[in-house]
């Protein structure tokens, strides 16, 4: 049978969180001062909208370990103003949207002792750096990049004044899986997606490959007709 605590980690791996916190609840009943469990139960609360039971189990954590970084980073977000305004559950973070939203499995991790404090629905920062797209947590500190042909596409419409937004959807020791979704879009890209699908892409690629193979045959019987 697989241990409640290896559960309770898998339940928030996949964002479910109405059992995450039924499963932590049952930790605490026996180790009511197990502090791993206590910021996963938390940010369970977090995730389904629930700030004030969550910031409570963060101050508790504090009350045992004053310097844990969890529940410190997570509070100072609760305590932001703008972050209160704006406390949407992460069951309606991931929505996607056709060429604005894009699920990224992120390349060349970090460390795994880095890649283990992160939770679902963490900002992320997108850095542009030498012609690639770095993924950097709240804490200034590298967690991956962007594949190479979504940085050429990204780089092109961020200079031009498109913004866009990152946050950790899922996340394990060897995986890290970005949800990027774009916030606004200049009125010069507005019939240009910043995302398109593989298909998509090959089949624009392939499109143009046969425009260009009929325009060349075109300009071959322009030159035998002189």
């Amino acid at each position: 049978m697989i241990p409640l605590k290896s559960q309770a980690i898998q339940t928030a791996l996949v964002g479910d969180w109405n059992n995450a916190i039924t499963l932590n609840q049952q930790i605490l009943d026996g180790e009511p001062n197990d502090i791993d469990t206590l910021n996963r139960l938390a940010f369970a609360f977090l995730s389904l909208g629930q700030p004030k039971d969550a910031k409570t189990l963060y101050e508790k954590v504090l009350s045992l370990d004053m310097k844990n970084p969890i529940a410190i980073r997570n509070l100072k977000r609760l305590n932001d103003p703008t972050t209160k305004k704006s406390n949407i559950p992460l069951n309606n973070l991931f929505i996607e949207e056709s060429g604005k939203t894009k699920v990224i499995d992120l390349l060349n991790i970090a460390d795994k002792k880095i890649i283990a404090h992160l939770r679902s629905g963490e900002t992320l920062e997108l850095r542009i750096k030498r012609n690639k797209i770095f993924a950097i947590d709240s804490e200034n500190q590298y967690i991956g990049m962007l594949p190479d042909d979504i940085c050429q596409r990204l780089i092109k419409f961020i200079n031009g004044g498109n913004q866009y937004e990152a946050y950790v959807r899922t996340v394990d020791s060897n995986r890290v899986c970005a949800f990027v979704r774009e916030t606004k879009r200049m009125k010069k890209f507005r019939d240009q997606p910043s995302f398109v699908s593989t298909e998509k892409s090959k089949l624009s690629f392939e499109m143009n490959h046969h425009a260009k193979a009929q325009k060349s045959t075109s300009h071959a019987d322009e030159e035998e007709s002189l």
